[in-house]
């Protein structure tokens, strides 16, 4: 390059040089806006210029700038403030001697540039860049009520959720079992959308699709918003739920209840049970012994085999089948041998055992059962143990010995399994009465029911030497109960009423006395008299207690004599003294 090449080039630099310097007043970057934050709701105190100026604020603008156009919405004169007509007319007004002004009831509309024009002394501006928040609402989340199939080629919705009326836009994080997932191809997809509600919110809708596994049937999802407000960052979480998983069974088995050993009587359930989703359609065989065949049994619709009560016939092998009716696919459990433990046949012999009195007698128990057994005797009316083992020996029987006795079978290795014979002894005998006298006060012209109870074998009948209505109840097979319902007359009350018990042995009679009761009302009425507790045959008659009024009168009576004695023993010492005069001349000594 020559001489003349560079001179030109020097020059083009300096003209340059000089365009750029006298072209820095007019091209200066104005300064960053101040920032404001606010929540939706709250008021905005917009300054005009930093706190520590010394500007003049008494003429002052203020500019609202939307998409870089400024509308004039506040005007200052004199300290005075104006509002212009628009959007802000009635939420301006002046704070801090008007070097303040507050913006009321902020709203996401809100969100832009405040410009402040002061032109005294001079010209300058200020700018406050308003944000506006608010925080969105609790997280809403809708599981996917259809469920998810395992098979499915692509991914299918798990679940939306839902956060509404935030500012600004919220951001969303999906979680399974507390991990943060990510988007991943052909695998897990997050769709999101935004509506703008008219009052400038969001409401954010998230849609979570993902691929799942058998493993995920018992998986947590749930959603998380973040947001921020003027006082830092914020989040929000749904609660967690769980989206059915579809996945076909791998195996069957059989479970039965009540677990342990199982005994007659009890009631057991025998159901079918799978690892798949929905479960498969089951069906419950047992096997025929005959056979050998497995043979279906009926169950209930949730593929359950109710044996109530259990029977030993039920002991055997059982075994499940399901069916999945998407595939077709059947599968069969393992066989499983059901046991009912039982104690059944119990017998006595002799099954009808008589026998005279002072005689002996031998009662011996057998059963059946697939457990050892062991035997105890036990007399019927009392409870009480007589014997351990299968034999009772009865000697010297006497009359009283007759009645029930029982036989109890029980199974020590099962508990609660046993089984029980009742047998009744029976002792020849004539009729053997409870009383052999009563007495009863009564009242005329009253009905009456009269009892009498008699035992031995044979059975005894019981007849009444007087008319009226008789009925009989059987207390065991060799005693017997006879209520006669008389109406009390003259003529009974005078000759009383015998009850006779009788039986091929001989016979036994039981006399009723009958006394009137003055202190019974006349009128018609009707009173029973059961039999008093069992006596022997050579009772003696039942003595009535005499009335409590004699012995009040006999009472009284000695006291009086008592009484009596005393004052004439007083007056007969008086007189020998001479201090008791008998003339009209001792009235006045006395």
């Amino acid at each position: 390059m020559g001489t003349s090449g560079l001179i030109c080039a020097f020059l083009l630099a300096s003209c340059c040089c000089c365009r750029r310097v006298a072209g820095v007043p007019g091209e200066a970057e104005k300064p960053a806006p101040e920032l404001l934050e606010v929540e939706v709701g709250g008021t905005a105190l917009l300054k005009c210029g930093p706190s520590h100026s010394q500007s003049n604020f008494s003429h002052v603008d203020w500019f609202s700038v939307h998409k870089e156009k400024p509308t004039l919405i506040f005007r200052v004169r004199q300290g005075q403030g104006q509002s212009e007509p628009g959007e802000y007319q009635h939420r301006l007004h002046l704070q801090d001697k008007g070097t303040t002004l507050a913006l009321t009831h902020i709203t996401p509309h809100d969100e832009r540039i405040f410009l402040c024009q002061g032109k005294r002394p001079r010209s300058q501006e200020h700018r406050v860049q308003l944000r506006v928040y608010k925080a969105p609402e609790e997280p809403t989340i809708q599981v996917n009520p259809l469920g998810i199939s395992v098979n499915s080629e692509e991914p299918e919705e798990v679940a939306t959720c839902v956060g509404r009326n935030g500012y600004p836009l919220p951001q969303v994080i999906w979680y399974k079992n507390g991990r943060p997932l990510k988007e991943e191809k052909n695998r897990v997809q997050i769709q999101s959308f935004q509506i703008v509600e008219s009052s400038g919110l969001y409401t954010l809708q998230s849609v979570l699709k993902a691929q799942l596994a058998k493993e995920d049937k018992d998986a947590q999802f749930y959603c998380e918003l973040s947001y921020r407000l003027p006082s830092g960052n914020h989040m929000k979480e749904s609660p967690e739920v769980m989206v059915p998983v579809f996945y076909p069974a791998e195996r069957v088995w059989l479970e039965v209840e009540p677990e342990g050993m199982l005994k007659e009587g009890d009631r057991v359930e025998i159901r079918c049970l799978a690892d798949g989703n929905p479960p498969p359609h089951f069906s419950i065989s047992k096997q025929n012994l005959s056979t050998k065949e497995m043979e279906e049994e009926s169950t209930d619709d949730n593929g359950i085999l109710v044996l109530e009560p259990a029977q030993k016939e039920h002991s055997g092998l059982y075994e499940c089948q399901g069916l999945d009716l998407e595939t077709t696919v059947s599968l069969l459990s393992d066989q499983q041998e059901l046991l009912v433990n039982y104690v059944s046949d119990v017998r006595v012999s002799p099954a009808a055992p008589e026998s005279q009195e002072g005689s002996s007698l031998t009662l011996t128990c057998e059963a059946e059962s697939n457990q050892d057994l062991e035997f105890q005797w036990l007399r019927e009316k009392t409870g009480k143990v007589l014997e351990r083992g299968p034999v009772l020996q009865l000697r010297n029987l006497k009359r009283e010995e007759g009645g029930g006795y029982r036989c109890v079978a029980s199974a020590p290795s099962v508990p609660g399994l046993n089984r029980t014979q009742l047998v009744n002894v029976a002792i020849f005998g004539s009729p053997w009465m409870t009383l052999r006298e009563r007495k009863i006060r009564v009242k005329e012209n009253t009905m009456l029911n009269l009892s009498c109870e008699a035992s031995g074998h044979p059975r005894p009948s019981i007849i009444w030497n007087v008319d009226g209505t008789a009925s009989e109840q059987d207390q065991d097979p060799q005693t017997v109960l006879s209520i006669l319902s008389v109406l009390v007359t003259p003529e009974l009350l005078e000759t009383g009423a015998k009850c006779v018990a009788s039986n091929p042995l001989g016979e036994n009679v039981t006399s009723i006395i009958l006394e009137l009761d003055s202190n019974r009302t006349n009128s018609l009425s009707t009173s029973t008299f059961s039999p008093p507790a069992r006596a022997n045959s050579t009772s003696t008659e039942r003595k009535l207690p005499e009335p409590e009024s004699k012995g009040v009168v006999i009472v009284a009576v000695t006291v009086c004599v008592l009484v009596l004695a005393v004052l004439g023993a007083v007056l007969y010492f008086f007189y020998k003294k001479g201090k008791l005069p008998c003339g009209r001349s001792g009235k006045q000594e006395m």
